[in-house]
């Protein structure tokens, strides 16, 4: 390990009152609620972008969602937060349903589908701004220097009195294991208990007649491809008809260690019934989500997780809460208002 690794330097700016390490919708929600409260917050986000998987990517002259595809709304707080993106223009509704699969174009109806105006990634720029998030700040480790937490980022410590953890678990557990920070043992078996599957996602740029049915997506929950959007049909990409394939976790875990080029042509194949005889497919890209969805999720009666073993220790994330986005907003909002709370005890 470097020299500078090992003695971080502590001068990287004052202790805030809470670190947040993951600027996903958790992370960014969190914030936003300890700002209200007037706390003072430092975002940690290893990518080039907030929002985790509220990812949004240009191919050729197009964009495409890479990440989560829509948003539902099925709890009032949700809603009412929904209803104000709406009204200030980011966010829009793009369906009640799509076909499952028929070329006929039959729509399967439901709940009211958002997307989100220039793709997923807008609205967590949106979420972002006024905070104090650091991007490409890949955290290597957690240190508990009691009574307050340090995280380490190469040559360089950010501190707080609290901390939040809005990653995945498995991240989350790693990167307390790599500062030499021992939970109780029933806390790191809840945290340990949480499962993910992988998620392939392609992007394909087409060209020519291609045949997804109004509003621009098939949806199959149980097939191996459950998902095919059309991104010029969804709104997102005028330019260019930008296609998103999502793998099931199960063809995700079979096809993980394959060549990128063996994997798209796998999922260019099942394009085909969808293709007219004159599209050709341009560009294709594959992204890899090792920790893309939650297959278990964390069993308790909060939005978060506390540990009880350590002072201002909180993880957040739809693990702990309903799945997907209204999950992470949920889980978010509430872990904030929690270490607000935990902050104004400690009568800082």
């Amino acid at each position: 390990m470097p020299e500078a690794a090992q003695r971080p330097n502590r001068e990287q700016g004052k202790e805030q009152d809470v670190l947040i390490v993951g600027a996903g919708m958790a992370g960014l929600t969190a914030a936003r609620a300890l700002r209200r409260a007037g706390y003072s917050v430092t975002l940690l986000e290893a990518g080039g972008e907030p929002g985790g998987r509220m990812a949004t990517e240009r191919l050729g002259p197009g964009l495409a969602d890479v990440g989560a595809q829509y948003f539902v709304a099925r709890t009032p707080p949700f809603q009412a937060q929904v209803t104000r993106w709406i009204q200030a223009g980011l966010v829009y509704l793009w369906a009640m349903g799509f076909s499952t699969g028929s070329l006929k174009g039959n729509v399967a109806q439901g709940q009211a589908r958002y997307a989100v105006k220039g793709g997923m990634v807008s609205l967590a720029r949106h979420l972002a701004r006024g905070l104090d998030l650091h991007l490409g700040h890949a955290v290597e480790r957690i240190v508990f220097h009691g009574p307050g937490w340090e995280a380490q980022v190469g040559s360089w410590a950010f501190q707080g009195r609290g901390l939040l953890l809005a990653l995945p678990a498995p991240l989350s557990l790693g990167l307390l294991q790599e500062g030499g920070v021992a939970l109780a043992p029933q806390e790191r078996e809840v945290l340990a208990a949480i499962q993910y599957s992988p998620s392939l996602t392609a992007l394909f740029w087409v060209e020519g007649e291609v045949h997804i049915p109004p509003p621009g997506a098939v949806q199959r929950p149980i097939d191996a491809i459950p998902w095919i959007g059309d991104n010029q049909q969804k709104g997102i990409s005028p330019q260019a008809r930008i296609l998103t394939v999502q793998a099931s976790g199960e063809y995700s875990r079979r096809m993980w260690e394959m060549p990128e080029r063996e994997i798209l042509e796998s999922l260019a194949a099942r394009l085909e019934p969808y293709l007219g005889p004159d599209a050709r497919i341009r560009e294709a890209r594959l992204k890899r989500w090792p920790l893309g969805t939650v297959s278990a999720g964390a069993q308790g009666s909060q939005a978060y997780f506390v540990a009880e073993s350590l002072p201002g220790l909180f993880f957040a994330g739809d693990a702990f809460s309903i799945p997907r986005l209204e999950g992470a907003f949920l889980s978010g909002t509430a872990s904030g208002e929690a270490l607000a709370s935990w902050l104004e005890e400690q009568g800082t």
